[in-house]
């Protein structure tokens, strides 16, 4: 597992959240129960040497030196600790232990009870001979000194090194279980990311069809489906590429191979007639022409897709810019016989680029045109409705089928490959369009019925009227 995994990751966060709830925790529970420990012992010790101060003091007052022994000895026995009596300068003048008769003895309880600070002085000790041991002085009331009560408290320290111990195994039992926890939890939180790695790493290697489980609920959930998302477009995108190279290579092999096969007929027979070598050379023109068509359409979808296609917007009058497109291919028109109506209503502004709306109608009313038999009917219409201008093109021609409306937008695509060929449209030029309006914030569609016509409707915002 790499050290800079997720699941590593997680389980170093468990580990520093638990190690530091333990130490948080055992501190606690540690200076609790010491601190139980003391103030239960402190009471006792404070409670039973005040008295037993209480009863020597008038004994140690009048010299009673056997009394006071008597009364220390079986005061000692009954509390299992040592006593000692010091005068007010801290000389030992009476010890249970009959070992420190005449010596002056310094401590800090006993300090503090001669000075007239405190009546009772507690504290606990720990020495080299005695190991740990309790000092409780108390004030010997009336004739001054003190009485040191001495206590070996081994046992309760022994207590305390035991609950830290046991502290210290309940929390490192704690400790393995949410490391197991953890390395379970993590296993199931980095599952599916893995899964969704491993995915990625074959995609990464070509293969655009591989998806990841949707599995659970919560953020893994809309992350797989978020993904499986993502995929299904890239190898939609992928198939449209492939498609889209395939087919320009086709259509660009189309007129090569057309050339090819007149100019070698003109290379080769130099005693063809002048009238043939004259329509052999103006076909080569006519597929030149085509080729430098298909070539400027397929830059400027390229130049579309890579966003470095700009609309210089500007306030302009659609009304005049479809009246223009309508007056340049009119000539056409007429050359079949076809009536080419027009319904426009006047001061349309929007903003946007003349020169791209231009190529928008252009497309959409010479496509109306080449489809249309000799002597049918086109109908541009150019409406406004609330903020949006509707632009219509109506031809009673030869219409598409209703399988292939969903793709008429697609790149190359083509309803009757032959006739579009004799026509000289390149697949392109509604791919074009589609793209062109879309820039334009607007959208365009289409309707037909096979053998009745088409009509083609681009919606675009227009500016608000006056």
């Amino acid at each position: 597992m790499p050290a800079g995994s997720i699941r590593w990751r997680i389980l170093a966060s468990f580990l520093v959240i638990i190690s530091v709830i333990f130490a948080l925790t055992s501190t606690r529970l540690t200076e609790y129960v010491s601190g139980f420990l003391y103030e239960q012992r402190i009471r006792q010790d404070s409670l039973s040497v005040e008295r037993l101060a209480d009863t020597a003091a008038p004994l140690f007052a009048s010299a009673d030196e056997e009394g006071l022994r008597e009364s220390l000895l079986r005061a000692g026995g009954e509390l299992g600790g040592r006593l000692l009596v010091l005068d007010r300068d801290g000389k030992v003048q009476f010890d249970t232990w009959a070992r420190l008769m005449g010596t002056r003895l310094v401590t800090g309880e006993v300090q503090r009870v001669l000075s007239g600070g405190e009546t009772v002085s507690y504290g606990i000790h720990h020495t080299a001979d005695e190991g740990w041991v309790a000092y409780c002085a108390a004030a010997l009331t009336g004739g001054g000194g003190a009485l040191l009560y001495v206590r070996d408290v081994a046992e309760m320290m022994a207590s305390l090194d035991g609950v830290r111990r046991d502290l210290t195994a309940v929390f490192s039992l704690a400790a393995i279980a949410a490391v197991a926890a953890a390395l379970i939890f993590s296993h199931v939180l980095t599952r599916p990311i893995n899964r969704l790695t491993q995915t990625i790493r074959r995609m990464g290697e070509g293969d655009l069809s591989v998806r990841v489980p949707v599995k659970g609920s919560g953020e893994m959930r809309r992350l797989a489906e978020s993904y499986n998302t993502m995929a299904a477009q890239l190898e939609a995108l992928d198939r449209s590429r492939n498609q889209f190279v395939s087919d320009a290579s086709h259509e660009l092999k189309t007129p090569l191979t057309a050339m090819k096969s007149l100019l070698e007929d003109v290379l080769y027979q130099p005693s063809m007639p002048e009238e043939t070598r004259t329509e052999f050379l103006s076909d080569v023109d006519r597929e030149i022409d085509r080729l430098t068509g298909i070539i400027n359409d397929l830059l400027t979808l390229t130049r579309m897709d890579n966003g470095r296609l700009e609309i210089h917007a500007e306030p302009l009058s659609l009304s005049e810019g479809v009246q223009e497109t309508l007056h340049m291919l009119r000539p056409q028109a007429e050359k079949r016989g076809q009536k080419l109506l027009a319904d426009i209503d006047e001061d349309i502004r929007i903003q946007g680029d003349p020169n791209k709306l231009s190529q928008v109608f252009w497309n959409l009313i010479e496509n109306a045109i080449k489809y249309t038999p000799d002597g049918g009917t086109i109908e541009v219409r150019l409406r406004r409705r609330g903020n949006e201008a509707i632009f219509t093109v109506r031809d009673n021609g030869v219409g598409i089928p209703e399988e292939d409306l969903p793709h008429v937008f697609e790149r190359f695509y083509r309803v009757d490959k032959a006739r579009s060929r004799e026509t000289g449209g390149t697949g392109l030029g509604l791919a074009i369009v589609k793209q062109l309006v879309n820039l334009h914030g607007g959208e365009v569609k289409v309707a037909s019925v096979h053998g009745e016509g088409s009509v083609f409707t681009v919606i675009l915002p227009a500016e608000a009227e006056g």
